[in-house]
């Protein structure tokens, strides 16, 4: 090797420094290049002897511009080639003010009134029934009142109906006095007040310890039942159809009270098993011994274990109060052992009946209720079906089966800590393994990462938060609830949408936590009526929709339910979000896309709406 090393030529000293001198100013014009191209780069000397000396301060640079995400073409495309920007989307005529798409009045005659059924979700399907306009908003509209002021009044030009306040006149539900329709907590088995009714009740279930945080308040009226809890810090989703009477769920989410359209009828109620500490009907006109007793069935299924009953109305207290009913002594006492005898065949016991108000208290586990079923004319578990599958589910006539509990004593499922504990705790379907693919450190992990997303919208783009400015919130893709979670310091509360095609069914994850939920399929339109939202926010729900159905839908129905002063945040993939965006316009929205709190490297963006006045 030495050999043949030595018979190769050497270089010449002058081509050597030649080369040099080649590479020395390649590198110099490269470094100068980055640094002058630089956003950050400064002059190299001062403009004047007075100049500060040269320090990078990014807070004192300039903002930079607004994210662009399309392609930078540097060749004209053919004029024939370019598709023209789509027109806006007019507004609909007047009579849509109110538009419920799927709960309206000219479909729900298609279907038989027997059991309710044309009071059901109805959807459009076809195209072509798919209204393709904005939702106007009645003339005379307001900005809400701010919480708390919201639950005792609101503008009556906000939901212009009268209907409630006269043929509810008697009973305290509102009045219209001025501009105002005023709600001085009364109800058809409350007219005295709510408060004296929820004392009364509270003397025979704990409402105060912590132990009932969610309840379900079937046939609500206008919530005073609800917005009443909530001093109590128990969280209630009420539920109502839309009905003669019209308004009473708009007048719920108008004071700021969670509610939504909703019946009991054929299929399940949208939510999962083992949801609710309480649910309460006070004369809701369920026929609780219909069908064998189906809808107290469907109540067994979404009460927890040790989870209370309570009833208020015919037939309680039927040998003082039935004159005023309008109904027979026999009928009202067999009706009333009938729901005893129900109440029995479901294992459940009865805790008190004082006054109007009686209480059942579901079993914490089967482990007597299963030896018992043998013993008396009790209805069978169900068996095969998912007890958490409840969107466009037909309601069972079985029992649906608790976990597995091994002694007596057990909670089956597992116990949830009291409230605010519960909150943070790990929840028993996450602790049993039940979820795919959740743990425990995977839920701690989604808390400290909701909770820099939701510092991050807060500080910046959600300005008001603490003040009352937002009181209804909607997370239309809420995984395990840890974007509500972290707004619970604030005075808010949040509906959760767990969507049907989701990979993982975590809603009752949700309210193992002590927060409120509901299954959608975003397809479609919410059970609920326009401008009743101040703030959405929509994690990965177009790219889970992106090949189901038309951007342009999802877009329409949030329009149609989030307020005219509200905000929207979509945070999706910067392709998903550029195609959003782009369709957005049509809507006139006024909308921007920025960085997450993760930086420019970050694939996810943010898509920022501000719902301007129209």
């Amino acid at each position: 090797m030495s050999i043949l090393l030595s018979h190769l030529p050497k270089p010449n000293i002058r081509t050597l420094s030649l080369l040099l001198a080649t590479f020395s100013l390649s590198l110099i014009s490269y470094l100068l290049g980055i640094y002058t191209s630089s956003p950050f780069s400064l002059p190299l000397t001062p403009s004047s002897s007075s100049s500060p000396p040269l320090h990078c301060h990014l807070s004192s640079l300039p903002a930079s511009p607004p994210l662009q995400f399309l392609p930078q073409h540097t060749l004209p495309l053919p004029t024939s080639s370019l598709s023209p920007p789509l027109p806006p989307l007019p507004f609909c005529p007047s009579n849509f003010t109110h538009h419920c798409p799927c709960q309206n009045p000219s479909r729900e005659r298609l279907y038989p009134t027997r059991d309710l059924e044309h009071r059901e979700r109805h959807c459009p399907v076809a195209p072509a029934d798919k209204y393709k306009c904005r939702i106007p908003r009645p003339h005379g509209y307001k900005t809400p009142p701010r919480w708390p002021m919201s639950r005792d009044r609101a503008w009556f030009k906000n939901v212009p109906s009268k209907r409630l306040s006269e043929a509810k006149k008697d009973q305290n539900w509102v009045r219209v006095e001025g501009d105002w329709l005023v709600f001085p907590g009364g109800g058809t088995s409350f007219a005295t007040g709510v408060k004296r009714y929820v004392d009364q009740m509270s003397k025979i279930i704990p409402l105060r310890n912590g132990e009932i945080r969610t309840a379900l308040d079937i046939g609500c009226g206008v919530a005073s039942f609800g917005g009443h809890l909530l001093d109590r810090k128990i969280l209630t989703v009420s539920i109502a159809p839309r009905d003669i009477h019209e308004a009473q769920v708009q007048f719920a989410l108008e004071r700021g009270i969670p509610a939504m359209l909703g019946v009991l009828s054929i299929h399940r109620l949208p939510f999962p098993s083992r949801s609710f500490d309480m649910v309460h009907c006070a004369r809701c006109l369920v026929p609780w011994t219909a069908h064998d007793g189906l809808y107290l069935l469907e109540i067994d299924r979404v009460l927890r274990p040790g989870g209370y009953w309570v009833l208020s109305g015919p037939p309680i207290s039927w040998r003082s109060l039935y004159k005023g009913w309008g109904r027979t002594k026999q009928d009202l006492e067999e009706e009333q052992m009938a729901i005893e005898d129900l109440a029995r065949r479901l294992c459940w016991r009865k805790v008190a009946e004082k006054g109007t108000i009686a209480v059942w208290r579901k079993p914490t586990n089967h482990i007597h209720c299963a030896k018992k079923a043998k013993m008396v004319k009790s209805h069978s578990f169900c068996v095969g079906s998912d007890p958490d599958d409840a969107w466009y589910e037909n309601m069972e006539l079985c029992i649906t089966p608790l976990p597995k509990a091994r002694i007596i004593d057990d909670v089956a499922g597992g116990p949830t800590e009291k409230w605010p504990k519960r909150l943070n705790a790990i929840p028993p379907r996450i602790e049993s393994g039940t979820i795919n693919g959740i743990t425990a450190e995977t839920y701690k992990n989604d808390g400290l990462i909701w909770g820099k997303r939701v510092s991050n919208y807060v500080s910046h783009y959600i300005k008001g938060m603490s003040e009352g400015q937002y009181r209804n919130v909607l997370d239309m893709n809420a995984g395990l609830g840890g974007f509500a979670a972290a707004l619970a310091k604030y005075p808010v509360w949040v509906m959760n949408v767990v969507p049907s095609e989701g990979v993982n069914n975590t809603l009752g994850v949700i309210y193992e936590r002590g927060l409120i939920g509901t299954f959608m399929n975003w397809c479609e339109a919410f059970s609920t009526y326009p401008r009743t939202y101040d703030f959405i926010h929509a994690y990965g729900v177009f790219s889970l929709y992106m090949n189901k159905c038309d951007v342009l839908d999802i877009l329409i129905e949030i329009d149609r339910i989030l307020r005219p002063e509200g905000a929207l945040i979509i945070r999706d993939n910067v392709d998903v979000i550029t195609r959003v965006k782009e369709v957005s316009q049509r809507l006139s929205w006024k909308g921007r896309i920025v960085n997450t709190e993760k930086g420019p490297f970050d694939p996810e963006k943010l898509l920022i709406i501000d719902n301007s006045i129209y």
